[in-house]
């Protein structure tokens, strides 16, 4: 693939609002002169990645949705999965054997075939034994994968060690597993993270760090065309130059807003989405060896010193709820009589007194989130103004969002802030990441063995009441052993012009612009 340079892409880009024919002599598809074709996203961060099976992060998620596909895939508007790269599957009478029939027809973004061997090149490249330390994912989506086969060029034979129910959600999921090309990995030594090859409807055609990366319509793909024939993604930090794009008409769509920016939208003439989130933001407590928040004690008193649901209150103006459980209100485990931490300023200031606590660690992103929409150094303040009021002064470290996801392996921290967006509809995708001892997932390394066992068992338990109760007890730990303090769920949040329709955010917190149109 052809990467523009700095020059060229930024020229590329100006073409396109001034409506220039092409993109210059490069091996590329030429941006449109209709403005319908064309839509611009402007986000807060840029991707860490385009390599599915390397990434953890929506910001990369958002593009690799639109650049790769999966096995199967979710329904527009919900979890509910559908085919996808498989026409059809078949499950045996002990749930341990998966027979997947492939589509045919399919080719990748640099023209390969897509059939059961790049199949069995995807899942083995991220068994155990292949493992790198940035494949977060695989161990969630492939848990339990005994061996992959090639029944015949179109039929897969997946052998799963016990049965496991969230075994087919995985297989929808943006992260781990979506189907990129072996030839493409080959050739790029095992790493896509700058030379994407899926076989979704978009594929990449630059990308130009910090600035800009622009996606344009697939001409070999297997399905429907998009409607919208190229997607420019601009990298805006501050929320404050997004709204302005969004209301001068240099960006279709926004997102990474909050409650503060919502009526200057509105008063822009343009519309504000927004949905229940399937996600929950959290404080994140280090319970390594040598840590004060090793210590329960410890973790309970600062839990005391924030009262969470008047800083809620405050920071998210309606637009987040408060989270005595971590399970979002919609999704099985949710328990309505789980009460979160108790506020007892008082109990904090004697217990640190006691012991002689008076400094903690903060390490914070600076962008904001689809969970928090107000960026992890405004939450950070708002816990060490709470912490002041008992007598701990808390340092904050802050980074932008790239460089805190290596701070959190590599720096000394107390407390941190991060959350979750479920990717699946499924509990177990929601809450198995504190079993894993994968700093990346469980960025605590807390281990708490009546717990991993739950999260074990819950996934061999077809889905009602009894798998229920596993999650409800497995949600009641967290709260009980306070590795994370649970703050908010946010609602979905973007903002975008009103000749802009169609699904484009999915309850999964991902944009599919294959779903969006332009008038």
């Amino acid at each position: 693939m052809k990467f523009l340079s700095k020059k060229t892409l930024l020229s590329a880009a100006l073409a396109v609002v001034f409506g220039a024919t092409s993109l210059s002599a490069v091996d590329a598809a030429p941006l449109s002169r209709k403005p319908q074709d064309n839509v611009f996203f402007a986000t807060s961060t840029e991707p860490l990645g385009l390599d599915p099976a390397l990434v953890d992060d929506n910001d990369s998620g958002n593009i690799n949705a639109n650049l790769y596909e999966s096995l199967l895939k979710f329904k527009a508007d919900n979890t509910e999965i559908e085919p996808c790269l498989a026409e059809s599957w078949t499950i045996s009478e002990d749930g341990t054997v998966y027979t997947f029939k492939l589509r045919q027809g399919v080719k990748f973004h640099d023209g390969t075939e897509f059939d059961a061997e790049a199949v069995k090149f995807n899942f083995d490249r991220q068994s155990p034994e292949n493992l790198v330390p940035k494949m977060s994912y695989a161990p969630l989506v492939f848990a339990g994968v005994k061996s992959t086969e090639v029944v015949d060029k179109y039929t897969v034979k997946v052998t799963l060690a016990e049965s496991s129910t969230p075994f087919l959600r995985n297989m929808a999921m943006c992260f781990a597993a979506p189907i990129v090309s072996p030839t493409a990995l080959k050739k790029h030594n095992n790493n896509l993270m700058e030379n994407p090859a899926g076989t979704g409807p978009y594929k990449l055609v630059a990308w130009d760090k910090g600035q800009q990366l622009i996606l344009t319509t697939n001409e070999d793909y297997w399905g429907a065309k998009p409607p919208v024939q190229n997607v420019i993604y601009r990298i805006m930090k501050e929320t404050s130059a997004r709204v302005v794009a969004l209301n001068n008409g240099e960006a279709d769509i926004i997102n990474g807003i909050d409650a503060n920016v919502i009526d200057q939208i509105k008063q822009g003439g343009n519309v504000v989405f927004e949905s229940e989130g399937n996600n929950t933001n959290y404080m994140v407590y280090n319970c390594r060896d040598g840590y004060l928040t090793q210590d329960l004690a410890v973790r309970k008193a600062i839990s005391q010193a924030i009262n969470v649901p008047e800083m809620v209150e405050s920071l998210y103006k309606g637009y987040a709820t408060y989270a005595p459980s971590y399970f979002p209100t919609f999704m099985a485990g949710y328990d309505p009589n789980l009460k979160g931490a108790e506020y007892n300023p008082e109990a904090a200031k004697k217990f640190f007194a006691e012991k002689g606590i008076k400094e903690l660690t903060i390490l914070a992103y600076s962008n904001s989130r689809i969970y928090n929409t107000v960026g992890g150094q405004v939450l950070a303040e708002a816990v060490q103004a709470y912490l002041a009021k008992v007598g701990v002064k808390a340092k904050i470290d802050v980074y932008d969002w790239s460089t805190f996801k290596s701070k959190l392996l590599t720096d000394k921290w107390d407390l941190t802030f991060i959350g979750w967006i479920g990717d699946n509809g499924d509990p177990d995708n929601f809450i198995n990441i504190f079993s894993s001892s994968d700093p990346i997932s469980n960025q605590g390394l807390w281990v708490n063995e009546e717990f991993n066992t739950l999260i074990k068992d819950a996934t061999h338990v077809a889905d009602g009441e009894n798998r229920v109760k596993l999650y409800k007890r497995a949600a009641e730990i967290l709260n009980e052993d306070l590795p994370i303090l649970t703050i908010s769920h946010a609602k979905t949040l973007a903002a975008h012009r009103p000749n802009i329709s169609g699904k484009f955010t999915h309850p999964i917190g991902l944009q599919f612009f294959n779903l969006v149109e332009k008038k």
